[in-house]
């Protein structure tokens, strides 16, 4: 049962950072590909009707994570205090630039909010990537389970290190330019003429820093987390997940060259789906790893909620999740197709 919780909450998790992944990266390149005021509204349409949906996918998980492992929960929030703090004014700045835009008139006011958007996106989108870091790099777990971590300290990898070093800091980056090409992909799929040529270009030259990190990020991960090879020397079945990063970055390449921006998303989406399951299937049946002491680490079955608990959790979760999908579905076809300046919305 515990690994069936583990493997629900890396899916939602995964929706999230599919969904409301291309939202931040629409906001990272908002200031870039969208010059005018009729082209900076096109592009918060395009989001519009879902940026605060895919947010769900968050809250959700966040849910699902304090129900079925509690222990992980209270650890995580404790230790990451403030990185977290930090997160929750972002997204909120985030909200405020999306919709205050809408209501106070004015080129200063629509500059201001504008900038909010993109910079409290990109903001995201680094810790985001720092935060992934750091579960990789281990934390610095006490036997208690818990932990602190100060938001920097030397800027190396070890038992000292904080939320911030040099690896998490490449993660950071990593997850910068993988969002903002998979927003530049989702923003040419909904727009036309020039927004749609500059995200085009924009997703043409983050592919090339996406897949040089891609190939170096590996070894680097391997050599402060060796054991995450384990599970994929173990079980061949997990050799297609590697594929799947691999084909979803090709893709990404292929057929944005040839124009279709929809193929061209749907491998992003694929390529992001890949890397999140691909460390979670590393790191499996490991929740937190303790850079301080292996012993300590939190897996599944020492954070885990009771059986019973987790069995009838998981009838009220599959009730949830219909429900979620089927308005997901709706909403993505009711606003479907391309958007323009003049499109009724934001």
């Amino acid at each position: 049962m515990e690994t069936l919780w583990f493997i629900l909450v890396a899916i939602m998790l995964v929706m999230y950072v599919v969904l409301d992944g291309f939202d931040l990266g629409a906001g990272i390149i908002h200031l870039w590909a969208a010059r005018t005021e009729g082209e900076r509204r096109t592009v918060i349409k395009a989001i519009g009707p879902v940026w605060d949906g895919n947010e769900v996918w968050l809250l959700a998980a966040g849910g699902t994570l304090y129900f079925a492992f509690p222990m992980l929960y209270a650890s995580s929030f404790s230790g990451f205090y403030l990185p977290l703090m930090m997160v929750l004014w972002l997204l909120m700045l985030r909200g405020l630039g999306i919709e205050f835009r809408a209501h106070l008139e004015g080129p200063v006011w629509h500059s201001f909010f504008d900038g909010i958007f993109s910079v409290s996106s990109g903001l995201l989108a680094i810790f985001f990537g720092a935060a992934l870091g750091n579960v990789i790099r281990g934390v610095p777990l006490q036997a208690d389970g818990y932990f602190f971590e100060p938001l920097w300290t030397n800027f190396l990898v070890g038992p000292n290190a904080g939320v911030l070093d040099w690896y998490t800091v490449l993660m950071g980056v990593f997850a910068f330019l993988a969002l903002a090409s998979h927003g530049a992909l989702y923003v040419a799929t909904k727009t036309e003429g020039e927004i749609n040529s500059r995200a085009r270009r924009t997703a043409a030259w983050t592919w090339w820093g996406i897949a040089f990190l891609t190939v170096t990020s590996l070894p680097i991960t391997l050599n402060i987390r060796p054991e995450l090879y384990d599970n994929y020397r173990a079980h061949w079945f997990g050799w297609l997940i590697p594929l799947m990063v691999f084909a979803g970055l090709v893709g990404m390449f292929y057929f944005r060259s040839l124009g279709n921006d929809k193929a061209a998303f749907v491998s992003s989406s694929a390529y992001l789906a890949g890397m999140l399951g691909g460390a979670a299937f590393g790191l499996y049946p490991t929740v937190l790893p303790a850079s301080t002491d292996p012993r300590f680490n939190l897996t599944i079955h020492n954070t885990a909620s009771g059986h019973y608990g987790l069995s009838v959790g998981l009838v009220w979760w599959i009730i949830g999740m219909v429900l979620t999908t089927g308005y997901f579905v709706y909403l993505y076809r009711l606003f479907r197709g391309k958007v323009t300046a003049s499109t009724e919305g934001y």
